[in-house]
């Protein structure tokens, strides 16, 4: 499973040149083509997200496990991204991508625990400090406290995890007699 998307960059980079073409020229004709274009990009985008789904459940059902999102709702709103990221951020449909795996997921009888995304890359998962600071780069993550580093995204990940797991266990907590 292989989702580095360089592929897909690439892809998203030449309809976005593409795109800027035809507004530049402002024409009734460029207008079509960019709508046109603008719903190739959205069934492209659709088709994307269920590859992916697909992969993740197909893993998580063959290792028995379940599936851990974070909350992404208002993220676009939460994170600051340099300029060059922005585009890109904001046009990919990561609350569809959610629900694909949800839909799939439970076609398939895997669980899926959906945590709060706040403070993941900033917690420590070996020792639970939270600090800006440890966040010395976009990409690396060093705690100030117990001097855990490695990359960022892996110890979001770890975090998410962790999260998943305390969910799960209160969900699935017998009822009190």
């Amino acid at each position: 499973m292989n989702f580095s998307g360089r592929r897909l960059s690439r892809y998203r980079r030449w309809h976005a040149r593409r795109r800027r073409e035809l507004q530049a020229k402002r024409t009734k004709s460029a207008i079509r083509r960019l709508k046109r274009r603008a719903r190739r990009e959205a069934r492209h985008a659709r088709h994307v997200n269920h590859t992916i789904g697909k992969e993740v459940v197909a893993v998580a059902q063959r290792t028995g496990r379940g599936i851990a999102l974070e909350e992404l709702g208002g993220i676009r709103d939460r994170v600051r991204l340099r300029r060059d990221q922005r585009a890109t951020h904001a046009s990919w449909p990561f609350h569809h991508l959610g629900d694909v795996l949800a839909y799939k997921a439970r076609k398939a009888g895997v669980p899926v625990v959906t945590v709060d995304a706040h403070y993941t890359s900033q917690t420590c998962p070996r020792c639970g400090h939270v600090a800006r600071t440890h966040r010395p780069t976009r990409e690396q993550f060093l705690c100030r406290q117990c001097g855990l580093a490695g990359p960022a995204d892996v110890v979001a990940a770890v975090n998410v995890r962790n999260r998943a797991r305390r969910a799960w266990v209160l969900v699935n907590a017998p009822a009190p007699a």
